[in-house]
């Protein structure tokens, strides 16, 4: 990785919203990357951080957080996504290794598992999300001089619309086995588009395709409004996550896979914490509670 660094920008769709919440975990991969004990490597994510306006003032290695690990946002919650980042890094490179030569990173955000995980060399990359994102991202690594590993096709579409059409049109054949990654995103929609996107998904898919999603329990959306973890990030750093969640029903995504013939397995975050030896443990008023891993797969013919 080469190049000046990145000039700050301010590109709709970033700087706002749940796009913020896209800077708030790279600056989470960030400090995990800078961390000793480090459960997952992002050496792109902090240049997104320090691109952003907005997010001047974050820290990006554990040493800048006054009271470090006991801080609830950039201790706790970013271990969090260092420890997410980990299992799905796990997750998308065995699925590679086995079936799939396409993957699907759904609301992509400032993911970089394109340019900095070991690939199969035949494999594509397709990255879903606004446009306004996805510009903003390809500036900041374009300015490091960046390359991804393998093919990455970038596709600029919002998901409440039919981005199934836009994915296919962009060269992803559903006649190849897959997998599909959604990491922090469908909380954040309509119970509607969920059930769309899963739909989609399984529409799209042939044997041998996999899935992960993040999902939290429908209780937990509003049962933990003044957990540490929400309060921390709503004071020092300005995003309300709870105003950002959709808190209509939710649909049960993992069910509806099951009776579509897929096999699912559903985590929590804490199993991962005690199979790596670190990470987030249970605490009270806790945040991560309802937080729920999802891993399914599409059974050959």
């Amino acid at each position: 990785m080469t190049g000046p660094a990145p000039q700050q920008t301010d590109l709709d769709g970033v700087d706002g919203g749940v796009g913020l919440t896209a800077l708030l975990v790279a600056a989470a991969r960030a400090i995990e990357t800078h961390r000793h004990d480090s459960l997952a490597q992002d050496v792109y994510a902090e240049h997104f951080v320090r691109a952003a306006p907005a997010c001047d003032d974050w820290p990006v290695r554990m040493e800048q957080v006054p009271d470090g690990d006991d801080n609830p946002l950039w201790g706790r919650f970013a271990r969090y996504f260092g420890l997410r980042t980990r299992v799905l890094d796990d997750f998308l490179l065995q699925s590679a290794r086995t079936h799939a030569r396409q993957v699907v990173l759904l609301g992509a955000g400032l993911d970089t598992r394109a340019f900095r995980l070991d690939w199969p060399s035949d494999l594509v990359v397709f990255e879903i999300d606004r446009a306004g994102v996805l510009a903003f991202k390809q500036q900041v690594l374009t300015g490091l001089s960046a390359a991804p590993k393998v093919k990455r096709v970038p596709v600029p579409v919002d998901l409440r619309e039919d981005w199934g059409t836009a994915l296919t049109a962009a060269g992803f054949d559903p006649a190849v086995a897959s997998v599909w990654l959604a990491e922090g995103l469908l909380f954040y929609l309509p119970g509607p588009v969920e059930t769309y996107l899963i739909d989609t998904v399984d529409r799209l898919t042939t044997g041998g395709s996999a899935l992960a999603f993040e999902a939290k329990l429908e209780t937990d959306l509003l049962a933990y409004r003044d957990s540490p973890i929400y309060t921390a990030t709503r004071e020092q750093i300005g995003i309300d996550l709870l105003h950002l969640f959709e808190t209509g029903p939710r649909p049960d995504s993992a069910g509806a896979l099951s009776a579509k013939g897929w096999s699912t397995s559903m985590h929590t975050p804490f199993d991962f914490t005690h199979r790596h030896g670190r990470g987030p443990v249970p605490q009270a008023n806790d945040a991560l509670e309802g937080n729920r891993w999802v891993f399914a797969h599409k059974p050959r013919p």
